[in-house]
């Protein structure tokens, strides 16, 4: 079979990278890990593991410029990601996990940048990524630390008057989240989606397509979180909401610091990762390309995640502020979709079927007949047994009495004779 060998190395290292941050197909960890803290989870998401793909292949660059094949697979996985991810936090009702949901997609913005031969743009995206996504975990982080541990969003509602400065940072982080103009998240996301149709391969507009899309549908689910957190009528308890109170000082500084660079970031710091000193700050660490062809876009291709952001949010409004049944219509109506993504296009149903099943199975098999009856039945665990069963049965033929050692005496001297007789063709003299 002939390969070529830096397209396979190119590929093998982004599979690495998918697992390591998240992509389609690779992605089931990345909301269990919620579990944990949710300082925690905003430092994972944020600043050290997830983002550890993208790093990595920006910086093999080189590498990648040489096997197109490896970057249009990069791109594929990307935009895929982007829109998957997005699909599924339209239903999600912990707060944590929409969030989740929504880290997995903004990487697979990285991703297609990367893919196009952004990589200035999809490192840009990360840095300004880190601000609003660390921004609104920590303040679900307060919203939960608020209501005693409460994460459910269907149980929370009508908060703004009662935590109006974590409703504050939670919306400076949704705008920049959703692209609001002039924040951060803005300017590197619509980097990302010009580079892609600027690119014009086929697998670059499928790369567009799909994350501006996904802009719709990333609007819509943060908007629907802020709604059903902070809007609304209250749906907890009222104990619950009697008790509910801002985060300490300690928990409030390191929002508002999160808070400036959603904000603020993405303009100070574009010239350096995508503007006119990119060559100088880069200094050849990674691949850069004439930063000039990604701003060659018709006007409807800039403008086209601002009205999809604004499209997210006048739907977001119009189901969970003006209409609030309408979810629960579209949801019983449409009951097979609903089910799909909110059991994340049953991945975890598929992969334990696929792989945990059979693997626990086989585990079965080989403790049961491998273990149990092959090595102990006959190995050293089955030997003993058959030496205690044997001596068992000899200590039995010590009775005691003498005629009962005379009889086998007996039995024994004819069994010689007979022996003799037949073997030997007769008695010996």
């Amino acid at each position: 079979m002939q390969v070529d060998v830096l397209t396979l190395i190119c590929l093998l290292l982004f599979v690495g990278a998918m697992g390591k941050s998240a992509q389609f197909l690779l992605h089931t960890w990345l909301p269990d890990a919620m579990e944990g803290p949710t300082p925690v989870s905003a430092l994972i998401h944020a600043a050290t593991m997830v983002t550890a793909g993208v790093f990595m292949v920006a910086r093999l660059s080189p590498l990648f410029e040489l096997a197109p094949i490896a970057l249009g697979f990069v791109t594929f996985i990307g935009a895929t990601t982007a829109f998957f991810a997005a699909t599924v936090g339209l239903v999600q009702n912990d707060i944590k996990r929409v969030v989740a949901y929504s880290t997995c997609s903004q990487l697979g913005y990285m991703f297609v940048a990367e893919g196009v031969g952004g990589y200035g743009a999809g490192i840009f995206h990360l840095f300004t990524h880190a601000f609003f996504k660390a921004l609104l975990f920590l303040g679900a982080g307060a919203v939960i630390h608020a209501l005693h541990h409460q994460q459910d969003m269907r149980r929370m509602g009508a908060l703004r008057k009662v935590l109006p400065f974590t409703w504050a940072m939670m919306l400076i982080g949704t705008l920049s989240l959703t692209g609001f103009p002039f924040t951060s998240g803005f300017v590197s996301k619509d980097a990302i989606i010009e580079a892609a149709y600027a690119t014009g391969t086929p697998i670059a507009m499928y790369g567009f397509v799909l994350t501006s899309v996904a802009a719709l549908l990333t609007s819509f689910y943060s908007w629907r979180l802020m709604f059903l957190t902070f809007e609304g009528k209250p749906r907890e308890k009222p104990e619950v909401l009697e008790r509910a109170h801002e985060p300490p000082w300690t928990m409030g500084v390191p929002l508002v610091i999160l808070a400036i660079g959603s904000l603020l970031a993405g303009a100070v710091f574009m010239h350096f990762f995508i503007g006119g000193d990119e060559v100088s700050f880069w200094r050849g660490s990674l691949v850069i390309h004439a930063a000039e062809a990604h701003h060659e876009v018709p006007i409807l291709v800039m403008l086209t995640p601002t009205l999809a952001m604004a499209a997210g949010f006048a739907v977001a409004w119009y189901f969970y502020i003006t209409n609030p049944l309408v979810p629960f219509g579209l949801a019983k109506r449409f009951r097979g979709a609903y089910q799909f993504l909110l059991n994340a296009w049953y991945f975890d149903a598929l992969y334990d079927g696929i792989f945990v099943r059979p693997a626990k199975r086989l585990g079965r098999f080989l403790w049961k007949v491998g273990d149990g009856t092959i090595i102990d039945g006959l190995g050293p665990d089955g030997v003993a047994a058959r030496v205690i069963d044997i001596t068992n049965r000899v200590v039995q033929l010590q009775s005691g009495y003498i005629y009962h050692y005379a009889f086998v005496m007996l039995v024994g001297v004819a069994l010689l004779i007979t022996y003799f007789i037949f073997a030997g063709g007769g008695l010996p003299r």
